[in-house]
């Protein structure tokens, strides 16, 4: 499994830095994100294509360029789309354009379907492990690719390896320290740190008292999942109410007497924070939260809870009060095997500036927020 866990880490990097990947399949692709792609990438992606290359994306994304309305879309039952290429298209900032929809673009030519390669959906995947908009060049692989990608220093990665990598990193989470960090709001604290096997991400647990002997004892502690927000947690940002919830919920820890929360490198609903500020951008076109990112090519909300269920499990914690006003977190901890999992309500209240933001949340993605909508 490390193996598999190295090749993908490895191909997310290349991907980052505009190096075509052979991505290994019974009909293998060759594929290069449109987001970094320069003139040698497109060079190297045709020296190892046996044939045309299609731009693949996310459904959203694509509906938004063929001039659909996202915002009134069901989701599509496709895991990608294709589109046919030509030389007006493989241009670097030609596929930027169709790859963001925040740059200045001016599309040559109308978009035109073509059929989608089968390993589309692993090519998707690695682009958003590598935290790119879910937009790859790619093309068919020759038989004997995988020679001729060595020859070239280009990466392989087997396509399974990609579809399994959220599981069997968060599966290996592992801890790597310990050690006691008094809080302003919680003098009795300290932070366990988490690493994936690969060594790529890292996920912080803030034990507030002592948690874990109280699960020992049959209780269940007050635990919050908390999506790393560098505008909200640092900045101070008005626009989401992260830094609020954040702070709030050390502080009832505090008050409680313990509790664990839980700090995932999951910024922007798992989309990274580049996107994240992307995503903003087309808020401030009038797109709310959930089309804005569907509106990239992003899901509405792309986090992987299992994550904080192994944590829990490493720290000997399966019964809690979660501290949340997401059901999804809920359900997603009952289904990783939790014994138990109560939900506690956090009370947060609108600012005057993320009061639509708020709405939208319990709108369109189901946060029991007890805020009055109108209809």
């Amino acid at each position: 499994m490390l193996a598999r866990l190295r090749a993908v880490h490895r191909a997310a990097g290349e991907l980052r830095r505009g190096t075509p990947v052979l991505l290994l399949g019974a009909t293998p692709l060759v594929m290069v994100p449109a987001e970094t792609v320069g003139a040698r990438g497109l060079a190297e992606l045709r020296s190892l294509s046996a044939g045309p290359a299609v731009l693949l994306l996310a459904p959203t994304r694509a509906a938004a360029l063929m001039r659909r309305p996202v915002a009134q879309a069901m989701e599509p039952a496709e895991a990608a789309i294709a589109l046919r290429t030509s030389p007006a298209l493989l241009q670097p900032e030609v596929l930027l354009g169709l790859a963001d929809p925040t740059a200045a673009q001016m599309l040559p030519e109308e978009p035109v379907p073509a059929d989608c390669p089968a390993l589309a959906p692993a090519a998707l995947a690695l682009a958003k492990l590598a935290r790119l908009l879910p937009a790859v060049l790619a093309a068919p692989a020759p038989d004997d690719a995988a020679a001729r990608a060595e020859a070239m220093g280009l990466i392989a990665v087997g396509a399974e390896a990609v579809l399994a990598h959220p599981v069997e990193a968060s599966l290996g989470l592992r801890r790597v320290a310990d050690v006691p960090v008094p809080l302003e709001d919680a003098p009795d604290a300290r932070i366990v740190a988490f690493r994936a096997p690969d060594a790529g991400i890292e996920h912080m647990a803030i034990l507030v008292g002592r948690p874990e002997e109280a699960a020992q004892a049959g209780a269940a502690p007050l635990v919050r999942i908390h999506s790393e927000c560098f505008t909200g947690d640092l900045l101070g940002s008005l626009r989401c109410d992260c830094g609020p919830q954040l702070r709030g919920a050390i502080a009832r820890m505090a008050a409680e007497g313990g509790g664990v929360l839980l700090y995932l490198a999951q910024e922007g609903r798992g989309i990274g924070l580049m996107n994240k500020l992307r995503a903003y951008t087309m808020q401030d076109r009038g797109l709310d939260t959930l089309d804005a990112n569907r509106a990239l090519g992003w899901g509405a909300d792309e986090r992987n809870f299992l994550i904080a269920a192994t944590m829990l499990q490493e720290l000997g914690i399966d019964r809690v009060r979660l501290l949340t006003n997401n059901p999804g977190k809920v359900a997603a901890l009952q289904a990783a095997g939790l014994r138990s999992v109560v939900r506690e309500q956090h009370e947060i209240e609108p600012n005057g500036v993320n009061d639509e933001y708020l709405a939208t949340k319990a709108r369109r993605f189901g946060h029991l927020l007890g805020l009055k909508l109108q209809p």
